[in-house]
Formats: C-alpha cells, structure tokens, sequence
C-alpha cells in the first residue's frame, strides 16, 4: 500500500503538500518544492541577488535565535517589513531590499516541505525557474528508475489547516515536469503526467495565475507586485538547491 502512494516505479512522481512530500522523500533521489505564492518564487528572487536562503517553519518563536545563531537576517511578515528590516515573504520586497548574505525565510508551507526531505536533494522552483530546473535535472539524470525525483505542490490551508490545492502550484509543478520531459526524462507516474498536462493545456499561464483565487487574495490585499514576480514564466536561470540548510545557486 505504501509504495502505492510513494508512487514507486516510476521515474518523476508527483504530490501535494508536507505529507504528500513525505510519502515520496523516502523513495526518490531529489525533491522540488514548488510554493509559486510566494515561498519559491521568493526564493528564486533572493537567490540571484546572492544571498543563501534558510528555509525555517512559519511562526516558530525561536526564528530570531535561529537566524542570530547564523549571523542571518530574518524575514518577516509581508506587513511587517520595515526600513530596519524589509525581507518578508514578498518577492516584490525582496527585489527591493539590499541583499543579505543570509536570509533566513519562515513559510508556511514551502519550508515544511523542504524539512520533509530527509536526505533527498532539495529544489526550489516555481514559474519563474521551471525551465531551468527541469534542465538541469535531466542534465543531472534525475527523473529515471534509478534517479527518481519527486515534485510536490504546496498548495495553500484553509481555515482549519486543511491542504487547499492551489492552481498555481499544480501549473508550476507541471511546468517542471514538462520541462523534464522535454529534456530527455525517464517515466513519470500518472499523477506527475497530470500535472504536466494542466501546464501545457492552460493556453496563458500568466492570466490563469492572476485570477486565480490566491493571485485575486495577494492583489485584493496589496501584493499584486507580488503576483506580477511570480508569473515571470521563465525569466529565471538560477537553480537553487538546498546544501547545509540553506539554498544557493548551482550551475
């Protein structure tokens, strides 16, 4: 039953959220995490400005001393962002904000993922990425039996902490995983087949991240800078991949 669910057997598999990242860490060489708004996408933005990212669960009161203990900076809530302190988790922010050698980024659901890897190798990817992530995994023979690698959606929660899929990320992982295949990837799992198919058959990716429900939430909210960063459909070349708790460029 297990491996029913880890999807065992095939090359590139495909999940929601940190138990569905759970369920295939322990059966694939590489793990992507996509959280398209905004964990990765924000990630992405951080990262080519040169700063490493350590991911770090939402809301956990020891954040301060963990970033201290790492001479980081920590991000904080959209709202929260000041002169003294204008990281968070908008991508927009970031882009603005001086770039720190280290950052670290609380998430809600993106950071859960990555700490659900155990010892696979971690990405993170999102709209802007996908290309070059896909790329680089068949440049690196991932997506094989031998290889596999697993790429899981966040999605968001809903009020009572249930896992909300989220169009967004079901397009960004399915990005990727076209992205592999067109480059030359092995056998991917039906679930991971689906994915890729809703990224190739939504004629403007751009248009359906905007309306959708959490593209219409950030905007309605004030973010739509935010929104307008992640759907940069791969204007980004850097990969970043988690070494030593933290994510950096890798050619």
């Amino acid at each position: 039953m297990d491996e029913c669910f880890a999807q065992v057997g095939f090359g590139t598999r495909f999940e929601w959220g940190p138990v569905g990242a759970e369920r295939l860490a322990a059966g694939v060489a590489c793990l992507v995490v996509v959280d398209v708004l905004s964990f990765t996408t924000s990630v992405s933005v951080a990262v080519e400005s040169g700063t490493r990212v350590l991911p770090y669960r939402w809301r956990d009161g020891s954040a301060a001393a963990y970033a201290a203990e790492r001479d980081a900076e920590l991000a904080v809530g959209r709202r929260m962002a000041t002169a003294a302190r204008p990281w968070s988790l908008s991508p927009a922010a970031l882009r603005r904000a001086p770039a720190p050698p280290r950052l670290v980024l609380p998430s809600p659901n993106g950071s859960a993922i990555a700490a659900a890897a155990g010892t696979a190798i971690v990405l993170a990817a999102c709209l802007r990425n996908a290309d070059a992530v896909g790329q680089w995994l068949a440049a690196h023979g991932y997506g094989t039996a031998v290889r596999p690698v697993g790429v899981v959606a966040a999605g968001e929660r809903w009020p009572d902490d249930g896992l909300r899929p989220a169009v967004e990320d079901l397009l960004g992982a399915g990005a990727v995983i076209a992205s592999l295949h067109s480059h030359g990837g092995g056998t991917w799992s039906p679930e991971a087949a689906v994915a890729a198919a809703a990224f190739t058959a939504t004629s403007d990716v751009r248009t359906a991240v905007r309306a959708s429900a959490s593209g219409r939430e950030l905007a309605d909210g004030g973010f739509a800078d935010d929104v307008g960063i992640a759907v940069e459909l791969d204007e980004s070349v850097v990969v970043p991949v988690l070494t030593a708790g933290a994510f950096g460029a890798v050619g």
